[in-house]
Protein backbone atom coordinates (compact mmCIF):
# COMPACT_ATOMS: atom_id res chain seq x y z
CA UNK A 1 0.00 0.00 0.00
CA UNK A 2 1.50 3.72 -1.19
CA UNK A 3 2.91 5.08 1.68
CA UNK A 4 4.07 9.50 1.87
CA UNK A 5 7.10 10.22 3.75
CA UNK A 6 9.73 13.06 3.89
CA UNK A 7 12.95 12.22 3.01
CA UNK A 8 16.30 14.50 3.36
CA UNK A 9 18.42 15.35 0.26
CA UNK A 10 20.93 17.05 -0.43
CA UNK A 11 19.89 20.42 1.46
CA UNK A 12 16.44 20.07 0.50
CA UNK A 13 13.05 17.86 1.92
CA UNK A 14 11.74 15.78 -0.28
CA UNK A 15 7.89 13.91 -0.09
CA UNK A 16 7.99 10.31 -1.50
CA UNK A 17 5.22 8.78 -2.46
CA UNK A 18 6.30 5.01 -1.89
CA UNK A 19 5.25 1.11 -2.38
CA UNK A 20 6.81 -2.60 -2.29
CA UNK A 21 9.89 -1.28 0.25
CA UNK A 22 12.32 -3.78 0.81
CA UNK A 23 12.42 -5.07 -2.60
CA UNK A 24 15.69 -5.59 -4.42
CA UNK A 25 14.46 -4.15 -7.85
CA UNK A 26 13.84 -0.49 -7.80
CA UNK A 27 12.12 2.18 -9.53
CA UNK A 28 12.59 6.13 -9.24
CA UNK A 29 9.27 7.53 -10.99
CA UNK A 30 10.03 11.42 -12.07
CA UNK A 31 7.25 13.96 -12.71
CA UNK A 32 6.94 16.84 -15.31
CA UNK A 33 6.75 20.37 -15.04
CA UNK A 34 4.15 21.66 -12.22
CA UNK A 35 3.30 18.20 -12.04
CA UNK A 36 3.83 16.31 -8.29
CA UNK A 37 4.37 12.51 -7.26
CA UNK A 38 0.60 12.01 -7.52
CA UNK A 39 1.19 11.66 -11.43
CA UNK A 40 2.04 8.19 -10.54
CA UNK A 41 0.20 7.36 -7.31
CA UNK A 42 -1.68 4.76 -9.25
CA UNK A 43 1.51 3.52 -10.48
CA UNK A 44 3.59 2.42 -7.57
CA UNK A 45 1.07 0.25 -6.18
CA UNK A 46 1.25 -1.55 -9.13
CA UNK A 47 4.42 -1.73 -9.40
CA UNK A 48 5.03 -3.13 -6.19
CA UNK A 49 2.78 -6.00 -7.00
CA UNK A 50 4.80 -7.00 -9.38
CA UNK A 51 7.55 -6.71 -7.32
CA UNK A 52 9.04 -3.69 -7.25
CA UNK A 53 10.45 -0.91 -4.49
CA UNK A 54 8.48 2.10 -6.53
CA UNK A 55 9.46 5.72 -5.38
CA UNK A 56 7.77 9.04 -6.77
CA UNK A 57 8.95 12.35 -5.81
CA UNK A 58 7.81 15.79 -5.49
CA UNK A 59 10.59 17.50 -7.37
CA UNK A 60 12.25 21.06 -5.90
CA UNK A 61 9.91 23.99 -5.94
CA UNK A 62 6.57 21.30 -6.23
CA UNK A 63 3.82 19.28 -3.89
CA UNK A 64 5.29 19.26 -0.53
CA UNK A 65 8.90 19.38 -1.21
CA UNK A 66 11.55 22.04 -0.48
CA UNK A 67 10.58 25.46 -2.69
CA UNK A 68 13.83 27.96 -3.31
CA UNK A 69 12.31 31.32 -3.47
CA UNK A 70 14.89 32.42 -5.82
CA UNK A 71 14.90 31.54 -9.52
CA UNK A 72 18.45 31.09 -9.19
CA UNK A 73 18.08 27.52 -7.41
CA UNK A 74 16.46 25.78 -10.52
CA UNK A 75 17.87 24.07 -13.28
CA UNK A 76 18.49 20.67 -14.73
CA UNK A 77 21.87 20.19 -12.53
CA UNK A 78 20.11 21.17 -9.63
CA UNK A 79 17.29 18.71 -10.03
CA UNK A 80 19.76 15.62 -11.38
CA UNK A 81 21.65 16.71 -7.96
CA UNK A 82 18.52 16.40 -6.16
CA UNK A 83 17.57 12.75 -7.78
CA UNK A 84 20.93 11.42 -6.71
CA UNK A 85 20.62 12.68 -3.41
CA UNK A 86 17.59 10.87 -2.84
CA UNK A 87 18.64 7.59 -4.48
CA UNK A 88 21.57 8.14 -2.09
CA UNK A 89 19.57 8.85 1.08
CA UNK A 90 16.89 5.39 -0.07
CA UNK A 91 19.99 3.46 -0.16
CA UNK A 92 19.87 2.60 -3.22
CA UNK A 93 22.55 1.64 -5.54
CA UNK A 94 21.37 0.32 -9.10
CA UNK A 95 17.62 1.07 -10.16
CA UNK A 96 15.54 2.12 -12.85
CA UNK A 97 14.80 5.59 -13.51
CA UNK A 98 11.29 7.22 -15.22
CA UNK A 99 11.20 10.34 -16.48
CA UNK A 100 7.82 12.17 -17.39
CA UNK A 101 7.96 15.25 -19.74
CA UNK A 102 10.15 17.84 -18.10
CA UNK A 103 10.98 14.94 -15.68
CA UNK A 104 12.24 13.20 -18.72
CA UNK A 105 15.03 16.12 -19.43
CA UNK A 106 16.03 16.01 -15.97
CA UNK A 107 16.42 12.10 -16.09
CA UNK A 108 18.43 12.30 -19.35
CA UNK A 109 21.28 14.98 -17.31
CA UNK A 110 20.77 12.53 -14.27
CA UNK A 111 22.06 9.36 -16.47
CA UNK A 112 24.43 10.90 -18.63
CA UNK A 113 26.06 11.55 -14.92
CA UNK A 114 26.16 8.46 -14.28
CA UNK A 115 24.63 5.53 -16.06
CA UNK A 116 26.78 2.34 -14.29
CA UNK A 117 23.87 3.21 -11.73
CA UNK A 118 21.12 2.86 -13.81
CA UNK A 119 19.69 -0.97 -14.74
CA UNK A 120 16.76 0.77 -17.44
CA UNK A 121 15.78 4.31 -18.58
CA UNK A 122 12.53 4.92 -19.42
CA UNK A 123 11.87 8.56 -21.33
CA UNK A 124 8.31 9.42 -21.50
CA UNK A 125 6.82 12.42 -23.52
CA UNK A 126 9.76 14.50 -23.27
CA UNK A 127 12.48 15.67 -25.64
CA UNK A 128 16.49 15.75 -25.81
CA UNK A 129 16.87 19.52 -26.33
CA UNK A 130 15.02 22.98 -26.84
CA UNK A 131 11.28 22.80 -27.02
CA UNK A 132 9.95 22.92 -30.64
CA UNK A 133 6.93 24.54 -31.57
CA UNK A 134 6.62 27.02 -28.57
CA UNK A 135 6.50 30.67 -28.84
CA UNK A 136 9.16 32.15 -26.13
CA UNK A 137 7.50 35.10 -26.32
CA UNK A 138 4.52 33.94 -24.48
CA UNK A 139 7.25 32.08 -22.24
CA UNK A 140 8.21 35.40 -21.31
CA UNK A 141 5.14 37.22 -20.95
CA UNK A 142 3.92 34.21 -18.52
CA UNK A 143 7.52 34.47 -16.18
CA UNK A 144 6.42 38.55 -15.92
CA UNK A 145 2.89 37.26 -14.75
CA UNK A 146 3.86 34.56 -12.63
CA UNK A 147 6.80 37.14 -11.13
CA UNK A 148 4.39 39.94 -10.65
CA UNK A 149 1.07 37.93 -9.57
CA UNK A 150 1.68 34.63 -9.06
CA UNK A 151 0.02 30.84 -9.88
CA UNK A 152 -3.14 31.70 -9.34
CA UNK A 153 -3.68 34.05 -11.93
CA UNK A 154 -0.96 32.43 -14.28
CA UNK A 155 -3.46 29.35 -13.93
CA UNK A 156 -6.67 31.91 -14.73
CA UNK A 157 -5.22 33.30 -17.89
CA UNK A 158 -4.06 29.88 -19.04
CA UNK A 159 -7.69 28.60 -18.85
CA UNK A 160 -8.67 31.29 -21.31
CA UNK A 161 -6.87 30.01 -24.45
CA UNK A 162 -6.08 26.11 -25.53
CA UNK A 163 -2.90 25.34 -24.87
CA UNK A 164 -0.12 23.27 -26.43
CA UNK A 165 -0.37 20.35 -24.68
CA UNK A 166 -4.32 20.27 -25.24
CA UNK A 167 -5.18 17.02 -27.00
CA UNK A 168 -8.61 14.97 -26.95
CA UNK A 169 -7.13 12.16 -24.70
CA UNK A 170 -7.02 15.43 -22.26
CA UNK A 171 -10.28 16.05 -23.06
CA UNK A 172 -11.89 12.92 -22.24
CA UNK A 173 -9.85 12.82 -19.04
CA UNK A 174 -11.40 15.90 -17.81
CA UNK A 175 -14.69 14.90 -18.66
CA UNK A 176 -14.46 11.26 -17.15
CA UNK A 177 -12.92 11.04 -14.23
CA UNK A 178 -14.57 13.24 -11.37
CA UNK A 179 -12.28 15.81 -9.89
CA UNK A 180 -9.60 15.60 -12.47
CA UNK A 181 -9.50 19.64 -13.24
CA UNK A 182 -9.39 20.01 -9.04
CA UNK A 183 -6.15 17.33 -9.11
CA UNK A 184 -4.34 19.39 -12.24
CA UNK A 185 -5.08 23.12 -10.12
CA UNK A 186 -3.82 22.01 -7.37
CA UNK A 187 -0.50 20.62 -8.61
CA UNK A 188 -0.55 23.82 -10.31
CA UNK A 189 -1.35 26.09 -7.30
CA UNK A 190 1.52 24.10 -5.28
CA UNK A 191 4.24 24.58 -7.73
CA UNK A 192 6.53 27.39 -7.14
CA UNK A 193 6.33 30.70 -9.06
CA UNK A 194 10.07 30.74 -8.75
CA UNK A 195 10.52 27.09 -10.34
CA UNK A 196 8.00 28.36 -13.16
CA UNK A 197 9.60 31.40 -14.01
CA UNK A 198 12.77 29.93 -14.38
CA UNK A 199 12.20 26.54 -15.96
CA UNK A 200 10.44 28.11 -18.53
CA UNK A 201 13.54 29.75 -19.89
CA UNK A 202 15.32 26.56 -19.58
CA UNK A 203 13.36 24.13 -21.14
CA UNK A 204 12.93 26.75 -24.19
CA UNK A 205 16.69 26.78 -24.48
CA UNK A 206 18.33 24.04 -22.74
CA UNK A 207 21.73 22.09 -24.36
CA UNK A 208 21.43 19.70 -26.78
CA UNK A 209 21.37 16.47 -25.49
CA UNK A 210 21.10 13.74 -28.56
CA UNK A 211 24.76 12.58 -29.40
CA UNK A 212 25.35 12.65 -25.73
CA UNK A 213 22.48 10.23 -25.13
CA UNK A 214 24.21 8.05 -28.37
CA UNK A 215 26.90 6.88 -25.83
CA UNK A 216 24.13 5.29 -23.79
CA UNK A 217 24.55 1.58 -23.15
CA UNK A 218 21.67 0.53 -21.25
CA UNK A 219 18.06 -0.55 -22.33
CA UNK A 220 15.95 2.39 -22.91
CA UNK A 221 12.59 2.50 -23.36
CA UNK A 222 10.18 5.67 -25.19
CA UNK A 223 6.82 6.03 -24.83
CA UNK A 224 4.77 8.88 -26.27
CA UNK A 225 1.77 9.56 -26.73
CA UNK A 226 -0.09 9.53 -30.33
CA UNK A 227 -1.61 12.88 -29.95
CA UNK A 228 1.49 14.59 -28.04
CA UNK A 229 2.65 16.22 -31.45
CA UNK A 230 5.41 18.80 -29.26
CA UNK A 231 6.95 15.51 -28.40
CA UNK A 232 6.72 12.73 -30.75
CA UNK A 233 8.98 13.73 -33.09
CA UNK A 234 11.64 14.32 -30.69
CA UNK A 235 10.56 10.91 -29.30
CA UNK A 236 11.40 9.21 -32.45
CA UNK A 237 14.70 10.99 -32.94
CA UNK A 238 15.58 9.25 -29.24
CA UNK A 239 14.68 5.83 -30.17
CA UNK A 240 16.40 6.29 -33.11
CA UNK A 241 19.98 7.23 -31.85
CA UNK A 242 20.01 5.80 -28.55
CA UNK A 243 21.20 2.33 -28.91
CA UNK A 244 18.74 -0.74 -28.58
CA UNK A 245 15.95 2.12 -27.57
CA UNK A 246 12.61 0.74 -27.82
CA UNK A 247 9.72 3.06 -29.01
CA UNK A 248 6.44 2.96 -27.74
CA UNK A 249 3.58 4.96 -29.18
CA UNK A 250 0.57 4.68 -27.60
CA UNK A 251 -3.03 5.35 -29.10
CA UNK A 252 -5.21 7.66 -27.77
CA UNK A 253 -2.90 9.20 -25.59
CA UNK A 254 -1.59 12.54 -25.58
CA UNK A 255 0.96 14.09 -22.83
CA UNK A 256 -0.15 12.25 -20.05
CA UNK A 257 -0.92 8.32 -21.08
CA UNK A 258 -0.34 6.56 -17.86
CA UNK A 259 -4.24 8.16 -17.51
CA UNK A 260 -5.55 9.30 -20.92
CA UNK A 261 -5.15 5.49 -21.96
CA UNK A 262 -3.88 3.55 -18.65
CA UNK A 263 -3.46 -0.65 -19.77
CA UNK A 264 -1.25 -0.21 -23.00
CA UNK A 265 0.96 2.64 -21.04
CA UNK A 266 1.23 0.05 -18.33
CA UNK A 267 1.78 -3.01 -20.13
CA UNK A 268 4.42 -1.33 -22.36
CA UNK A 269 6.16 -0.10 -18.80
CA UNK A 270 5.81 -3.64 -16.97
CA UNK A 271 7.00 -5.79 -20.52
CA UNK A 272 10.03 -3.16 -20.03
CA UNK A 273 10.49 -3.78 -16.57
CA UNK A 274 10.15 -7.56 -16.58
CA UNK A 275 12.78 -7.99 -19.00
CA UNK A 276 15.56 -5.55 -17.03
CA UNK A 277 14.30 -6.75 -13.71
Amino acid sequence: MMQLRKVDAGGITVEIAEAGSGSARRILLVHGFTGAKEDFAETVDRLADIGWHAVAPDLRGHGNSTKPASEDDYDFGRFADDLWALVDALGWDRFVLLGHSMGGMISQVAALRDPSRLTGLVLMDTTHGPLEGIDTSELELGASIVREHGMETLLELMNEREGVLETPAAARVRAERPGWEEFERRKFLSSSPAMWAAMTAKMASQAERLDALSTLSLPVLVIVGEQDRPFVAASERMAKTIPGARLVVIPDAGHSPQFENTEPWWNALASFLEEVG
